[in-house]
């Protein structure tokens, strides 16, 4: 990805990476285009009684966002949802203590570096922290996501890059040497 993002040498860019996975990413990013390395922490927000299920995500200064369809399909109330946003928060600010403070973006340029994306919700949030500080730029970059996250994230930003965008992830058996799905037999087991 650094290739992809030589144009930003001589600008002292701020290489910030979303802990655990983006950091390291972030930090070869950083040494390449000899900027400075730092963090931005934002953390999913989960449902009541299912640590497994995020219904959003928030950074460290409390501004989530929930996928309110999601939230009201689940019946979570008002008061559960704030709860899980203040226990996000918390978590957000025990990572903070870990990893450090995400250091002051303004006029600066900013690449926001994380190890991959999917629904694009932790990433959206912590572009969202950053763009709030005031930015000069603000770049994103991640290895892999699918198009459709990509896009949205790229109406945030003023450069995305994103070098692998697979429609969808399939399992390679499925598919024969020419990309087509085998045909089922649909006879009926004997």
């Amino acid at each position: 990805m650094a290739r992809q993002l030589i144009h930003l040498i001589g600008t002292n860019p701020l290489i910030l990476g979303i802990p655990r996975g983006g950091v390291v990413v972030a930090a070869e990013v950083a040494r390449a285009l000899d900027g400075e390395l730092g963090v931005v922490i934002a953390g999913k927000v989960r449902a009541p009684d299912n640590d497994e299920l995020a219904i959003g995500a928030v950074a460290s200064d409390g501004i989530a966002m929930l996928d309110e369809l999601f939230v009201r399909r689940l019946g979570i109330t008002e008061h559960e949802a704030h709860a899980a946003v203040s226990e996000a928060i918390t978590e957000i600010h025990r990572r903070e203590q870990v990893f450090g403070r995400t250091p002051s973006v303004e006029e600066r340029t900013v690449v926001v570096i994380d190890d991959g994306v999917a629904t694009g919700s932790t990433l959206r949030a912590a572009l969202g922290y950053v763009r709030r500080g005031g930015p000069a730029r603000l770049v994103c970059a991640v290895p892999v996501g699918p198009p459709t996250t990509i896009d949205l994230i790229s109406m945030e930003v003023d450069e995305i890059v994103c070098p692998v965008q697979p429609d969808r992830l399939r399992p390679a058996a499925r598919r024969d040497a020419a990309g087509r799905r085998p045909r089922r037999d649909r006879r009926s087991p004997s």
